[in-house]
């Protein structure tokens, strides 16, 4: 199977199978979205995603490690998935 996301970085077959779930099957769909909304729509279909997850999908857009990601960038991602939830934002 030749999966667009496979080939990002951080993202493993779990991941992508979970973004798949919610409808996101390319690089360019998960780039739309961003990071946030993504994860926002995989956690209100009910997986129980941990955090790594928002941070493995803002680091393979941005092409890097999520670890690699400063305390303020994933807070302020922490807080961009709390905003959609209040909006009620899902895909």
């Amino acid at each position: 199977m030749n999966d667009e996301l496979l080939q990002m970085r951080n993202l493993g077959k779990t991941s992508a199978l979970w973004l798949h779930t919610v409808g996101i099957h390319t690089a360019g769909e998960l780039r739309r979205l961003g990071a946030a909304a993504a994860y926002r729509a995989v956690l209100a279909r009910g997986i129980n995603a941990s955090r790594v997850l928002l941070y493995s999908i803002e680091g393979a857009l941005l092409d890097r490690h999520w670890s690699e990601l400063t305390d303020e960038h994933k807070m302020r991602l922490l807080q961009q998935v709390e905003a959609l939830g209040k909006s009620g934002n899902t895909l």
